[in-house]
């Protein structure tokens, strides 16, 4: 079985080596494919990935290269983890937004529309040089804003899933404060990525108990502080809902603090280079204590577990992704992207059913997914005039003064990404 890994000189990308080593039971790799223009990433990367093959026993061939094409070649299943502009877009991102008194966020608001139009056309491009090379391949994609992403990929016709890790955080938190095994909760997860609600917690599978009430009574302040949302708040919704929503639910305070105290871009910027440093080191056949501080903690598990059951192996059958709503969420349109678990196969995945949703969450996601669809016409056919309908449309934008404000900010420092501007 052949992986590829676009972006593969992410500093993330041990974490995902480290999970394919583990679970190789699960997941068969016989040849990894890390793909990244930047060589110098790639080289220590590439570098220390074969060193925790090695250390695990793990007979597999790790390949680094520049060359897309050669490293799409027959890869049975790809993986995009891509940063177009770096971490330096980033900060920008999650700067001038705050300029105007709105929250500065990577894939959400006006930071993660810029996001968006920086990237949905490299993936795009990408997405039929891999089709060109095998059109059964499967596309998975973390690469951020992934709701409009995998929108983009599966309304161009590609074989595409879309994967985070925010369930799956959450179920292994879950299981630590229940003292049961990650395996034995499943989540009702429910919405858009990183616009996401679990309204049960559920033993044994799909059907098994809700133990959410008992989570919340005897666990509310861990996973309050967590989220950093008051626990009244969760005692009052009855639910959890993911750390993306305290950019709705604690606007202000969260633009505030952003005024007072580095970026994340700044400080994951930082940690880069102290990782990269270590993944020089060739004493260094483990991924770093460090890495887990970065972000994308159990991506590897999520990835491996996808995977391996789209390519018919040995992965749970009901898994969190992003996929085609269908009728699954009957407020939004057959062609939104959602977020919720999903039977995976050879065929891709299908939703499970889901129960009525409070109008409390569903007008919110109602609303976001008309800014998605706003979003994407902007980052396929440009124009100042669909990125402004886009920042109009956003419930953390929403004010037309803010949204043209924005608009101009956003072209000026996204100018080198946006061929039309």
């Amino acid at each position: 079985m052949k992986l590829t890994v676009v972006g593969g000189g992410s500093t993330y990308t041990p974490e995902l080596v480290d999970g394919f080593a583990r679970l190789r039971d699960t997941l068969p790799v016989g040849e990894l494919v890390l793909a990244d223009p930047a060589a110098d990433r790639l080289e220590p990367v590439g570098a220390l990935a074969r060193r925790i093959f090695a250390k695990q026993g793990h007979g597999g061939r790790i390949v680094t290269t520049g060359d897309l094409e050669a490293a799409v070649d027959g890869a049975d299943a790809v993986l995009l983890q891509l940063r177009v502009g770096g971490q330096a877009a980033r900060e920008r991102d999650e700067t001038w937004p705050v300029e105007c008194g709105c929250v500065g966020q990577e894939t959400t608001g006006a930071g993660g529309l810029a996001k968006a139009l920086r990237t949905v056309p490299v993936v795009l491009d990408i997405a039929e040089r891999i089709r060109r090379a095998n059109p059964d391949a499967w596309i998975i994609d973390f690469t951020n804003p992934v709701g409009i992403v995998t929108r983009a990929l599966l309304q161009a016709g590609h074989r595409a899933v879309g994967l985070c890790n925010v369930a799956i955080g959450l179920q292994r938190k879950f299981a630590a404060l229940l003292g049961v095994a990650p395996a034995e909760v499943h989540l009702d997860h429910v919405g858009l990525n990183h616009l996401t609600w679990e309204t049960g917690v559920r033993l044994g599978g799909p059907e098994g108990e809700n133990v959410l009430p008992r989570l919340l009574a005897d666990h509310g302040d861990a996973v309050a502080a967590d989220l950093r949302l008051p626990r009244p708040l969760l005692d009052r919704l009855g639910v959890v809902p993911s750390y993306y929503l305290r950019y709705y639910y604690a606007h202000d305070e969260v633009v505030a603090e952003s005024r007072t105290k580095p970026s994340r871009a700044a400080e994951v910027a930082a940690m880069e280079r102290e990782l990269l440093a270590m993944y020089a080191d060739p004493a260094l056949d483990e991924k770093p204590a460090l890495l887990a501080r970065r972000g994308g903690a159990y991506y590897s598990e999520a990835a491996v577990d996808l995977a391996a059951a789209l390519l018919g192996g040995q992965g749970s059958p009901y898994q969190v992704v992003n996929t085609w709503n269908r009728g699954t969420l009957p407020f939004l349109p057959d062609d939104a992207v959602i977020e919720v678990p999903a039977a995976v196969g050879r065929k891709g995945a299908t939703p499970l059913p889901v129960p009525a949703v409070d109008p409390l969450y569903a007008g919110l996601m109602a609303n976001v997914t008309a800014y998605e669809d706003l979003a994407l016409r902007a980052a396929l056919h440009g124009g100042r005039d669909r990125v402004f309908r886009a920042l109009l449309a956003h419930p953390l934008v929403g004010q037309y003064e803010y949204a043209d404000r924005l608009t101009d900010l956003l072209i000026a420092h996204n100018r080198e990404h946006l061929p039309w501007a």
